[in-house]
């Protein structure tokens, strides 16, 4: 194993076994080289029945690895990954709608199930099969995929390429029939073949986002609805020595107690996370807290602290603060605060689909009600 990693080769293939083989030989071939620990293929029957006719059947693989004096590499029944239709039957080949959505499950399924292994790192080939399986398999690794996963696509000299007695470049050189890309058919010598392995750069969300859906079209359209709900939102700047929030464009005033009282929820939220591995908040809440966890003395003593920063060219409010709430802020006073704000942000936010981002809202859980703010944590700024 290269690097300490388990290598674990992938492909989609069809009716082409050859870029199998071309693709290991690029492998073997590069600097470092990486040898395979585990082969798998995603095929149909049809692309299963024509890999064991070639490349099993005749000991592509063992040839290959006597001629470059490398470990054994062996393509098994456990191998295979055959595409499976909506009630369980193998397809034999893709025909049909319904077939191309069982091809997208599929993949998507087994690369989410290889990421799990973080000991492993996938080397993913989407030369071979139909085009929507080279699609499929893109696109699944964008979701799942981790730094270290890598996909590529072989690139072989016309005449060689798909041509059914070229498997890869061997050692010792010798002439074969190719067809070429006008029609004509030329006795080439092997030495001309170029393999080479084109790295496909791809965007990597399976840290960024946690999906929970099985299917590809479920999962796309939960992972679309993360990344909008995180990206949409604008941030939120709050100024407390201008007494301001500004959302998008829109500056809004609050009075010193109101500000101190929702900067204390932003607060709650950045500073008390209890997810800190979710990259997003979305419909999480974990952060939110009683009124009464608001009344306590180190949370009224934060909530001074702020309010000193609001009156910053008169030092003695914060204590004034204090001194009035020895014992903690009244309940009452946090419950009217939130009214006046929620009041506040409804008049100045004319676009109602932020709304429930910023106002302070309430959940009822753990069977008492729970407040805090739904913005994300990565939109809130306090200056």
């Amino acid at each position: 194993m290269g690097h300490g990693f388990k290598e674990v080769f992938i492909f989609v293939a069809g009716g082409t076994p050859q870029i199998i083989t071309e693709t290991i030989y690029a492998l073997i071939n590069s600097k470092p080289p990486i040898y395979p620990d585990e082969i798998s293929i995603i095929t149909t029957l049809m692309g299963r029945r024509c890999i064991e006719d070639t490349i099993i059947k005749q000991g592509i693989l063992e040839k290959m690895a006597r001629e470059f004096g490398i470990p054994p590499m062996a393509i098994g029944e456990e191998s295979f990954v055959i595409v499976k239709d909506s009630r369980g039957n193998m397809l034999d080949d893709i025909r049909t709608k319904e077939d191309n959505e069982a091809v997208g499950d599929a993949i998507t399924s087994f690369i989410r199930e290889k990421t799990r292994d973080m000991s492993s790192r996938l080397h993913c080939s989407l030369a071979g099969g139909r085009k929507t399986m080279s699609f499929y398999m893109g696109a699944a690794l964008q979701l799942f995929g981790r730094p270290w996963d890598r996909l590529y696509h072989v690139l072989v000299t016309p005449g060689f390429e798909s041509n059914p007695d070229f498997f890869y470049k061997p050692k010792e050189d010798r002439f074969i029939e190719c067809r070429m890309p006008d029609g004509e058919i030329k006795r080439l010598n092997t030495k001309e073949a170029r393999i080479e392995l084109a790295e496909l750069p791809f965007i990597r969300l399976g840290n960024k986002i946690s999906f929970h859906g099985k299917g590809f079209r479920e999962v796309v359209s939960e992972g679309q609805k993360e990344i909008d709900m995180a990206t949409l939102q604008p941030e939120l700047r709050v100024n407390l020595a201008e007494r301001i929030l500004l959302i998008r464009d829109i500056t809004i005033e609050m009075v010193p107690v109101e500000l101190m009282t929702y900067t204390a929820f932003l607060r709650q939220k950045l500073n008390n996370c209890r997810c800190p591995d979710r990259p997003y908040c979305l419909d999480c809440n974990e952060c939110f807290r009683t009124l009464v966890d608001f009344t306590s003395r180190p949370s009224t003593e934060e909530m001074a602290e702020d309010y000193g920063k609001i009156y910053r060219w008169q030092q003695n409010k914060a204590e004034e603060f204090l001194k009035r709430w020895a014992d903690g802020i009244d309940i009452n006073t946090i419950r009217q605060n939130i009214s006046k704000i929620n009041r506040t942000l409804k008049e100045q936010i004319q676009d109602e689909t932020l709304l429930p981002y910023y106002f302070v809202s309430s959940v009822r859980k753990y069977g008492s009600s729970r407040y805090g703010v739904r913005v994300e944590k990565g939109k809130i700024r306090i200056e």
